[in-house]
């Protein structure tokens, strides 16, 4: 053997890895060092809350239900509202026969309803009912507006029979104020014989009253602001003289609800009283009694 040929084997050996046999096998590649899975370190930092991150769903869920709930209360119910729900809708069959029925016979049935002087005279409490069963401008009229949200506000904090009392006291006693001294306006020769037969309906008296006394119910943050924005649009159309019986009762309407607001919130307070016990009248001491 050369000694090309003896260094060409020992070269050889020093490659080869394992045992004799085996030693002509290439030498495989170093890889990346074995780790064993208990040498892992574990991560660092706080573990990831599963329970907060499925709370924030369900948290914005309940508010969007909360805030669902506070809308639907702002719109009459026949449950919690029957009053304004069922006026409503008695609104708004009127108002579809006034919007599609012939004119001339539109016409008959709002000169058959107005509380001019002349029916007064003869058929007041029919044309006073009537009257309120007609919205002057339709159902997209600010006052039809203004009667879904302001009613329904109303008869949640005074009850039906309240709410009912507020509208049908305003109606009533601005139509007379107004009316009245068109009269007396005529009988002394002021006004000529046909403003005995002046075209008067709709149901703006009775929101303006319920308006002024559903002020005096609200917190003083919305009190003060609906009492000067409304009081304001009143005193402008009296200003205006456009219609100055009609801008006069819608003034004195309003105010005729801010008059009421001392008889408004004792009838709330009652309302607030808890339910007294069946059998004892309610009296302290016999519950006091019964407890013992």
């Amino acid at each position: 053997m050369s000694l090309v040929d003896t260094a060409d084997t020992a070269d050889t050996a020093r490659a080869g890895t394992g045992p004799a046999g085996f030693g002509k096998l290439p030498r495989q590649p170093a890889g990346p060092p074995s780790v064993r899975v208990d040498e892992v370190a574990p991560p660092t930092g706080p573990a990831p809350d599963t329970a907060d991150a499925g709370a924030v769903p369900a948290a914005g869920r309940a508010r969007v239900v909360a805030a669902l709930s506070r809308l639907r209360l702002l719109l009459p119910s026949p449950t919690g509202t029957p009053f304004t729900f069922g006026y409503t809708l008695v609104l708004l069959v009127t108002s579809f026969i006034a919007a599609h029925a012939a004119p001339a016979f539109v016409g008959e049935l709002l000169r058959g309803s107005s509380t001019d002087v002349a029916h007064l005279t003869h058929t007041p409490l029919l044309v006073l009912v009537a009257s309120a069963l007609w919205i002057a401008g339709g159902v997209t009229s600010g006052f039809a507006v203004a009667f879904l949200f302001v009613l329904t506000a109303l008869e949640r904090r005074i009850g039906s029979l309240g709410a009912a009392a507020v509208f049908a006291g305003g109606h009533v006693l601005a139509t007379l104020a107004t009316e009245l001294p068109v009269g007396f306006a005529v009988a002394a020769g002021q006004l000529p014989v046909s403003s005995l037969h002046r075209l008067d309906y709709g149901i703006s008296f009775g929101v303006m009253t319920c308006t002024g006394a559903l002020a005096g119910l609200l917190p003083g943050r919305l009190r003060w602001p609906l009492l000067a924005g409304v009081g304001y649009l009143a005193v402008g159309d009296v200003v205006a003289f456009v219609d100055p019986m009609a801008a006069w009762g819608h003034l004195l309407a309003l105010a005729l609800g801010v008059v009421s607001w001392p008889l408004l919130r004792r009838r709330r307070a009652r309302r607030a009283r808890p339910e007294p016990l069946r059998g004892d009248l309610g009296h302290p001491a016999l519950r006091t009694e019964r407890a013992g």
